[in-house]
Formats: C-alpha cells, sequence, structure tokens
C-alpha cells in the first residue's frame, strides 16, 4: 500500500508555491459546509504544503475550544507585531483537527471603527453598492481588510517567495480586493461554493436554471437586495489569479452570474479513512436499525401495527429550505409512491420515512413520552419474566412440555401485560410530528404533506415522521448520533433544486447506505458518469430543464423501484455505494486545488 501511494504521490501535480495561505469565515467558525471542505481536507493539504496556515476571524468561545496556541515563526511573528500597531490583535496556534494545521485567527475589533471608509474604497476601486448594507455585510469586509493587511506584512517579511492566498467566499474575498489596491505581489484565488444571487433567487421559489441565459444578474441582485454581496462576488471573481468553484452546475451559473467561467473546479471530497469500512457499516446497520425499529414500535403500534422486518426506512435531512432542498418534490414523489404501493393489496411492504430536518419547535409531544415509557415498561416487564418463558420453551423443544399460550404465560403475567396494553392503545392516528411545530397550521412541510394524503393513516403505505432537531444523540427519542442514524436506514433522499456541491449524499454513502440526489447537484454531476445498472448505490433524478409531472413520475417510479429490490438487492446498492465514495476521496481532489494555486503563480 506504501509502494502505492507513493508512486502515486510521485505522478500528481507538484505545488509551485512556497506558502500557502487559505482563508474563510469559517476557520475555526463552523456557520454552514465551507467548514467541513475545511475540516476534512486539512490533513492532505499540510502534507501538500509544509508552509500552510489558515485565516479566520477570532471569537473567543470558538477559539478557546478549537484552537491551542503555539508560537509562531518569525515570519508571522514580526507580521503580527506590525499590526498590532494598527489595532489588529492575532492569536496563532494549531486548529485542533485530523491533521493539526497553523491555524492565524484574528481580531478585528479596532478595524470596525473603519467600515464606512472600506465600503467606500471598494466603490472607488469596484463599483461594488454597499451604501444600504447593514452589519450582516459590513462584519466580514472588515475582518477581510484586516487579513490583506496582515499578508501584506507577512509578505514584506517573505522576499522573493511564491505566495498564494485562496479566499472562500464573499465574506473573505474582498481580503484579495484589498491586497489588488495595495499592490500586493501576493497570488490570490477565490473560491465561490455557491452565488449569492442563486442562492437569493432559488430560496425565493425562482426557477434559475430556465431564466439563466436571459436574466440581467445586477438587475436581478437589486431586486433580491443582495447587490452589495452580489457585486464583491463579481469583481473577486474577476480581480483574481484563479477563479474556482466546486462543481459543474455552479460552473454554469457562476458563468452567467458574475461574468467569468471559472478557472478550475474544485470539487468538494471527503476524508475516506475517517468512515468505517463496509464490515463495520454492516454491523452498525444492525444495531442502529433495531433503535429506529424500536422508534417505530411506540411511534406507530398505539394506533395500529404493521411487520417491521418488511418496513424499509428512508430519511430526508439538511436544512429547512423547502424548494432548495425539495422538499416539495420529496413530498409529492412519496405520495405517488404511497398509491402505487396501496394498488397491490397483498403487499405487506412498508416505508417509513424520516424528515431529520431542524425547525422551530415548542418541545416534545407529551404524549409520544408517554408512549416510550409504556413501551419500555412493557419491554421490561417481558425481559424480567423472559427466563422462565425461555424454560419452557426450552422444554417443549426437548419434549418435556407442550407450550401453549395458557402454559407458557401465567395468569398474573397475562393480567398485567393486558393491563400495560390498555395504557399502551392510542385512538386516532400517529402524530406526523415528534415535536409541536411553530405555526403548524402554516407550516409549509406539514401542510404539503397532509394535502398530499400523508397523514399516517393505518391504510397508508407510506408513513411518515417529522423529527424537527439536530441528531446529536441526546435527542430523547431515537438518541442516535447524524452518522449513527444514516446508518439504521436504507436510503437517502436528497432531490435539491439548488445545491453548488451536496456533501450529504456522499455521506450517506460514506456510511454504507444507497442515496439520491439530482443533476442539479454538483455531486450527482459528478457521479452519474460512473454509475452503472442494476445496482447504481447512488441515484441520480433528472431535474434540469424539465418538466415538474415528468420529475415526480421518474423520483415516484425510482422509489417504487427500490422498495420491490431483494434484500441482496439493496445489500449490493450498499457495497457500490461505499465503493463510488472512493472517488471522492482528498487524497484525488486535493488535486484541483494544486492546480488552481499553481495557475495562480503564472
Amino acid at each position: 500500500m506504501a509502494t502505492k501511494r507513493k508512486a502515486k504521490r510521485e505522478t500528481s501535480t507538484q505545488p509551485k508555491a512556497d506558502y500557502l495561505f487559505e482563508t474563510s469565515w469559517e476557520v475555526c467558525n463552523k456557520v454552514g459546509g465551507i467548514n467541513t471542505v475545511l475540516k476534512s481536507k486539512a490533513a492532505i493539504t499540510v502534507q501538500r504544503y509544509p508552509k500552510y496556515v489558515l485565516i479566520g476571524p477570532y471569537f473567543e468561545r470558538n477559539a478557546s475550544m478549537e484552537l491551542e496556541t503555539r508560537e509562531p515563526p518569525q515570519h508571522i511573528r514580526k507580521a503580527m507585531d506590525a499590526v498590532a500597531a494598527k489595532g489588529i490583535k492575532c492569536h496563532y496556534g494549531t486548529w485542533q483537527i485530523k491533521g493539526e494545521p497553523a491555524a492565524l485567527l484574528i481580531d478585528f475589533q479596532e478595524y470596525v471603527k473603519r467600515k464606512d471608509d472600506l465600503k467606500g474604497e471598494l466603490w472607488e476601486g469596484y463599483k461594488i453598492d454597499s451604501l444600504g448594507a447593514g452589519w450582516e455585510y459590513e462584519e466580514p469586509i472588515v475582518f477581510s481588510a484586516a487579513v490583506a493587511d496582515v499578508l501584506i506584512e507577512i509578505e514584506k517579511q517573505l522576499p522573493g517567495k511564491r505566495i498564494v492566498a485562496q479566499f472562500h467566499e464573499w465574506m473573505a474575498g474582498a481580503g484579495l480586493l484589498f491586497l489588488k489596491r495595495a499592490g500586493s505581489g501576493i497570488r490570490t484565488v477565490f473560491t465561490t461554493h455557491a452565488t449569492m444571487l442563486g442562492r437569493a433567487m432559488c430560496g425565493a421559489g425562482a426557477n434559475l436554471y430556465e431564466q439563466l441565459d436571459t436574466l440581467n444578474p445586477t438587475k436581478e441582485a437589486y431586486r433580491y437586495q443582495v447587490q452589495a454581496k452580489h457585486l464583491t462576488e463579481v469583481a473577486c471573481a474577476n480581480e483574481c489569479d484563479a477563479f474556482t468553484t466546486v462543481s459543474e452546475i455552479t460552473g454554469m451559473e457562476a458563468e452567467k452570474l458574475l461574468g467569468k467561467k471559472p478557472d478550475v473546479l474544485v470539487l468538494n471530497g471527503l476524508d475516506i479513512s475517517r468512515f468505517p469500512t463496509f464490515e463495520e457499516t454492516s454491523i452498525k446497520h444492525i444495531t442502529c436499525r433495531e433503535k429506529l425499529r424500536e422508534f417505530l414500535t411506540y411511534y406507530f403500534f398505539p394506533h395500529y401495527v404493521f411487520p417491521l422486518e418488511h418496513n424499509l426506512m428512508l430519511f430526508v435531512t439538511g436544512r429547512y429550505e423547502f424548494k432548495n432542498k425539495g422538499i416539495d418534490l420529496t413530498i409529492q414523489a412519496l405520495g405517488k409512491l404511497n398509491e402505487m404501493m396501496q394498488q397491490d393489496k397483498n403487499d405487506i411492504r412498508t416505508v417509513s420515512v424520516f424528515f431529520w430536518i431542524p425547525m422551530g419547535q415548542h418541545g416534545v409531544r407529551v404524549e409520544l413520552l408517554e408512549n416510550k415509557n409504556y413501551y419500555h415498561h412493557i419491554k421490561n416487564y417481558l425481559q424480567y419474566n423472559s427466563d422462565n418463558i425461555l424454560k419452557k420453551v426450552l422444554y417443549d423443544f426437548l419434549g418435556q412440555g407442550s407450550v401453549e399460550r395458557d402454559t407458557l404465560f401465567t395468569k398474573e403475567f397475562l393480567k398485567d401485560m393486558q393491563k400495560d396494553l390498555l395504557q399502551f392503545r392510542r385512538h386516532g392516528n400517529p402524530p406526523l410530528t415528534t415535536h409541536h411545530l411553530v405555526d403548524e397550521s402554516t407550516n409549509e412541510l406539514l401542510q404539503s404533506l397532509l394535502r398530499t394524503g400523508l397523514d399516517n393513516k393505518p391504510d397508508n403505505k407510506v408513513k411518515v415522521i417529522v423529527m424537527p432537531v439536530y441528531l446529536d444523540g441526546n435527542d430523547g427519542l431515537i438518541n442516535l448520533s447524524y452518522y449513527d442514524a444514516i446508518a439504521g436506514t436504507h436510503l437517502g433522499l436528497f432531490p435539491s433544486y439548488y445545491e453548488p456541491w451536496g456533501y450529504t449524499p456522499l455521506e450517506t454513502a460514506a456510511m454504507g447506505v444507497a442515496s439520491l440526489t439530482t443533476d442539479l447537484a454538483g455531486f450527482g454531476r459528478f457521479i452519474e458518469p460512473h454509475l452503472e445498472e442494476p445496482n447504481p448505490g447512488i441515484r441520480v433524478l433528472h431535474r434540469h430543464k424539465r418538466k415538474w409531472k415528468d420529475i415526480v413520475q421518474e423520483f415516484s417510479q425510482l422509489l417504487y423501484d427500490f422498495t420491490r429490490l431483494s434484500h441482496a438487492e439493496r445489500v449490493q446498492n450498499k457495497i457500490v455505494a461505499k465503493h463510488l465514495t472512493q472517488l471522492c476521496d482528498w487524497e484525488k481532489f486535493i488535486e484541483f486545488y494544486v492546480q488552481a494555486h499553481n495557475k495562480a503563480l503564472e
């Protein structure tokens, strides 16, 4: 194995930069997906760039947990001393993640008083209209200006060295604009993970891809009131030495909205070595599946029962973006799947769909907690009497007795059990949500489920459970972490409309679970050429420039076909899904970053 890796490294792109600085608002500051990108590729980046430093904002609470302070090297120490005179206080150390990369966190609070002057500079240099922009825009701009000043001082300490600085998103990207205005020789790379205008339009319900060839980006930016951020992105994309985006679909978007075609696509990978092996995921699937089945037992069985051994568990997870994440489409397809499965009266199969989507809620339903307590009371009472029951069954097999209901259980046991079961029973249908949602009467997800007929009636083949909390292992119900919960399921659904990359189907596959993505997601467009029937492992739903009814039809048919798979076929899909994730290992994808850095130096 070591020999193969060495051979691979010898044929890989060689970094030309002597020093690499990577700047993001999410260094030691988890806000969104960029934090995952930085963390997961840190170890391999350190291997490729010995002189590598991440730069982020200093927030005391985050720094105390994530940064281990250390004495900086001389060139950074001198730069820190120089900017201290300007009121910038820097904190240097190692980010406590795999690879332990060097990190420089910048306390920019003293620069806040300069915010209007900084906005003025961006107007004078790049015609960025931020007159009406508030603190949400101003805070990252002030941070970016402080980063630029720190880098300029570092550059002074490294004469003749080839320095590359990479900036993620507009929140850090303004730093490269300030570097350019100062005449710095540092070569810059700008990476947009999603355009502000594209996200704003899709979030408001616009059909971005249908309008992409004809819309006026500046006009639309003002219409959606994101002009300051949009114009900053435009300037960063056009002023950097190398422009990058994270996927083909985002590259198409950037070319139209930002006026610049990406020089390199820096695809988002995972550190696959951190995920369990297929053998480990198989064991985890069994143990976690049983926990999910136990939850389904006390969620549904007080109302009615169905055979859990013939129940497939699907899940949806992510931010509550009803259209962007394809939640609207998922519900429509599940409604049609329910109808398709109901047509076969003799089919005992059912589907349970978990919506693990955090949203506003007022706490868990009391009746659900009561169900859970009754269930565990019944289970514990049965376990307490299990030795005597087991002996009677054993004697029956050995021919020493005849086991029937009256001889297997004592009258006292049956009486107590009947009493407990009466308390366990409930009238009506199981609820759609585990918690009381804020504004349930207007909640788009909940109302859409009801309109589609997914209301958990006994004759519904598709059961739904909306669980609006983060899966941290301490939710009080299933008590499984995010990855463990995924491991217990059979299929993850991620039919996004707007998804620049899409980590969730990749993470799901890495946990040995089949998943579904779309051709409007960066990951979906990347992985589709590698899929083979009849067991693709990862399914790609085609949404690009197609009619809604056709998309719903394809989606529901994909789901129906999945429910028809045998156990052996589902296992084969899991194997293929897990294998496909090797294509997205940072060992391979780091090459794109090196190419971008080298291009910036050309």
